[in-house]
């Protein structure tokens, strides 16, 4: 089980990360003021490519799902009692890349 404390140091440890609560009491995660994770206690929201969402559907509907809302631009809700944390660590950072300058996240592969 993956727990929200894991997914904000998941989150934070990106350059340029900042956490913010939004919308009375969901948490967000942005890069430059641009949201790549939202969520609370038992799920959380990453921003994938539809294509990404489709895999993610179709390879555990229990543990993924379209994100309402927003769903239709290709961001997918996770459960974090199903999730495994690997596969949640790398979404984060996919989502990550899909939001921040491409500069910085040059830089960011540069360095790893």
């Amino acid at each position: 089980m993956v727990t929200l404390a894991r997914v904000r140091a998941m989150a934070l440890a990106l350059p340029e990360t900042a956490e913010v609560v939004t919308w009375e009491s969901e948490l967000t995660w942005r890069v430059r003021d641009k949201i790549f994770v939202m969520g609370g206690p038992d799920s959380v929201t990453v921003r994938t490519s539809k294509e990404e969402q489709q895999e993610l559907l179709a390879q555990d509907p229990d543990t993924f799902r379209y994100a309402s809302y927003v769903g239709r631009f290709g961001w997918t809700s996770v459960r974090l009692s199903t999730v495994d944390g690997a596969q949640l660590a790398e979404l984060v950072i996919e989502a990550w890349r899909r939001t921040a300058p491409k500069k910085l996240v040059a830089a960011y592969d540069s360095g790893r």
